[in-house]
């Protein structure tokens, strides 16, 4: 269900709107409960710092796959959102549709931007053929979430760093108490946590343009997936609500994105301890992550020089400086440039430290593989249709369901 931005930020675009010979832009973002306190606070420097520009949020999109699908339609319609954030994999999509503009002749006008300040590692998932189309506005990478207290009276004394380990507290937390083991939020977008699995073994989930499966750290990550589905029984929720009862101290292991820290420190009920940490590994610690998040995209169907200078200068303003440091203070996500830490208190990770985790884990970033071809989006479903029969209980022999999963995937890829 999508939802419309808050009364706040509404309130905010009305009170831009009646600034004489404003400009309109509008706006698209995914994750309402995420995003919604970062786009309040950034709104109420960007209305000061531009008066002249009206910004018009639409109504949320409700993940990544519904941010690029809605794009999509909205392009045939000619009603396309001056802006829209869209998740890293999924740029490239926008870009051969020619949806997405590029960047570079705005950012060669600003005397004094620097495209360095910005993680490498997410700039360059959104250069193609030498052009810039995306700015970096949230950094995540997959982390672990800790209800201390239920570790401990479960007789888990140290936090798991594999996920061998991860399963084995999962039993004594069965065995010892009435909370809940474990939610690992493996059908978040994009088979995200999937490509962590195998990352995290040092291989790519896409090769020479087909799916990186057919090899033992394949079968290993669906093996891992398997446990973790059936041998800590395992909710059938959503990530929100899985979130909802970590932050209500029933949820003992929660593995997601770092965009969850936020919402749980806002939302925590009770004095119980909550810690992150990093994402378990397969036989050791990762030896890479994918890189999460999204990046800000000018996709104006306008030709109005002044719409889409008014569009530039909100994506160079959520994405450094004073926006971007919202993301840090509202989120778990890490600033997308070195300006926005810069801005941040120098103790801002000691007083917040669960917002530290992802940050330590930056130099493990890998590329978060979009799958080619006009299939992209319809792969990423094949593939969790898969993850779900694990989950369900009807698949049983993971080396069959590789295969099959092999087969059925690249033959929707390009020749």
């Amino acid at each position: 269900m999508k939802h419309p931005f808050t009364l706040c930020a509404m309130v905010l675009a009305t009170v831009v709107a009646t600034q004489a010979q404003a400009v309109e832009i509008q706006v698209g973002y995914a994750y309402s409960a995420t995003f919604d306190p970062t786009f309040e606070r950034m709104m109420q420097g960007f209305s000061k710092a531009h008066p002249d520009i009206q910004v018009t949020f639409r109504a949320t999109y409700e993940n990544y796959e519904d941010a690029t699908n809605t794009v999509l339609r909205e392009a045939v319609a000619n009603t396309l959102p001056d802006v829209s954030f869209q998740a890293l994999n999924r740029q490239a999509l926008l870009v051969e549709r020619g949806i997405a503009k590029p960047l570079d002749p705005y950012i060669a006008r600003e005397a004094d931007f620097e495209t360095d300040g910005y993680h490498k590692a997410m700039l360059d998932l959104s250069t193609f053929d030498g052009a810039i189309y995306g700015l970096p506005f949230s950094v995540s990478t997959p982390i672990s979430f800790y209800n201390m207290d239920i570790l401990r009276a479960a007789g888990v004394e140290t936090l798991p760093s594999t996920w061998d380990e991860v399963i084995a507290a999962c039993n004594r937390i069965k065995v010892n108490t009435d909370k809940e083991p474990l939610y690992w939020e493996w059908n978040i977008s994009g088979n995200w946590l999937l490509q962590a699995a195998m990352w995290s073994q040092g291989v790519p989930m896409i090769k020479d343009g087909k799916l990186n499966m057919d090899n033992p750290e394949g079968l290993k990550a669906l093996e891992t997936a398997k446990a973790i589905f059936q041998d800590c029984g395992m909710k059938n929720v959503v990530g929100g609500d899985a979130a909802k009862s970590l932050a209500a101290g029933d949820l003992a292991m929660f593995f997601s994105s770092t965009a969850y820290v936020g919402f749980v420190d806002r939302s925590k009920i009770g004095d119980w301890e909550f810690v992150t940490a990093p994402y378990p590994g397969i036989n050791g610690a990762p030896q890479a992550l994918p890189a999460g998040g999204n990046s800000s995209m000018l996709t104006s169907g306008s030709d109005d020089p002044e719409v889409l200078e008014a569009a530039w200068q909100f994506i160079k303003f959520a994405t450094s400086g004073e926006g971007a440091a919202a993301v840090a203070l509202t989120t778990g996500y890490v600033p997308p440039n070195k300006v926005a830490n810069a801005l941040l208190m120098e103790d801002f990770y000691t007083k917040n430290a669960n917002k530290l985790t992802a940050v330590n884990q930056l130099p493990l970033l890998s590329e978060w593989f979009a799958y080619p071809g006009d299939n992209g989006l319809a792969v990423t479903q094949v593939i969790e249709d898969h993850l779900e029969s694990i989950f369900v209980g009807d698949a049983h022999n993971m080396e069959e369901l590789r295969d099959d999963l092999v087969e059925e995937v690249n033959a929707l890829l390009p020749r």
